[in-house]
């Protein structure tokens, strides 16, 4: 039976609606994929901007090289940044030391001794670390981490460098291992069968073939859980005090970068000030800190990827 006219006009009119359909798709999904780009953009903007204005009354090579931050004295106000640097690079050292071999041997015992059912348990408990909110660590740390470490070095004052970098280290301990854990799992196990068949022991195996063979992604995996460790706001905000240093001291109150600009956002400086454009000028110096690291993460995992 053939199809009335009224058939055939609508089976038209149904390929037409079809055809448009794909073409809009493309271009929906396009405006929402752009959002993130615009976004970003937008906020680079704003940084340069504003910090654009800041050195127009503050001198680029005083914030850059002065070693004092003294931005709310009424007499002669400064800023030097590198103190509040040498504040930030003193948790994420900290920071470091504590979750690098942590993060990379649970990675290890995960990919290379647990069995499928112990893995399944443990990495989403580990992972479960990584949703805490940090004001949660921060309080963790003020209120447990330093007591504790002040029974053993009472000279440890109540504000200091150790106890927040601590917590830092263990926020940043799921990023390490999860990611660590995935590279180290991506690596064939007829690589690890032939080792073992050849007589090396589990550990040889582990040690010399599957974190060598995987070592691009660990690497990665440490540089971007250390650029995570230096954008850390709330656990340095609470723990860590507001006093600018510059000197190797980790026992006493410090400053980081990301301390100073909570502490001038809650209200302690007036718009339009000096002291306001600053948290724009120390906020560009964490942006730029934080891209070198994740264009230094991208690097490494390119330069050293092995592929089978």
């Amino acid at each position: 039976m053939r199809p009335s006219v009224q058939e055939m006009i609508a089976r038209s009119q149904s390929k037409k609606n079809k055809k448009m359909t794909e073409k809009l798709i493309p271009i929906l999904l396009f405006l929402i994929a752009s959002v993130s780009v615009l976004t970003s953009i937008g906020i680079v903007l704003t940084l340069i901007v504003e910090t654009i204005t800041f050195f127009t009354r503050v001198p680029f090579f005083e914030f850059i090289f002065g070693t004092t931050w003294l931005p709310f004295s009424n007499k002669d106000a400064q800023f030097g940044i590198l103190p509040l640097i040498v504040g930030t690079l003193k948790v994420t050292f900290i920071a470091i030391v504590v979750a690098v071999p942590i993060g990379i041997a649970a990675a290890i015992y995960l990919s290379e001794y647990a069995s499928e059912n112990i893995r399944r348990v443990l990495k989403p408990i580990l992972e479960v670390l990584a949703g805490v909110p940090t004001i949660v660590y921060g309080f963790f740390a003020l209120t447990f981490v330093t007591p504790m470490l002040q029974l053993i070095f009472p000279a440890i004052k109540i504000f200091n460098a150790i106890s927040p970098g601590i917590v830092v280290g263990i926020m940043i301990i799921p990023m390490i291992a999860s990611l660590s854990e995935d590279a180290l799992s991506s690596v064939p196990k007829s690589i690890r069968e032939g080792a073992l068949a050849m007589g090396s022991t589990k550990f040889e195996v582990a040690w010399k073939i599957t974190v060598p063979a995987a070592l691009s992604g660990i690497i990665a995996s440490v540089v971007l859980a250390v650029s995570r460790a230096i954008g850390e706001t709330m656990i340095v905000s609470l723990a860590a005090g507001s006093t600018p240093r510059l000197d190797g001291d980790f026992t006493g109150s410090i400053q980081t970068m990301t301390a100073y600009i909570v502490q001038v956002s809650k209200g302690d400086a007036g718009f339009g000030t000096t002291i306001y454009y600053s948290i724009y000028a120390v906020g560009f110096t964490l942006f730029v800190f934080t891209m070198v690291m994740n264009i230094l993460a991208s690097y490494v995992s390119k330069r050293f990827r092995e592929e089978y």
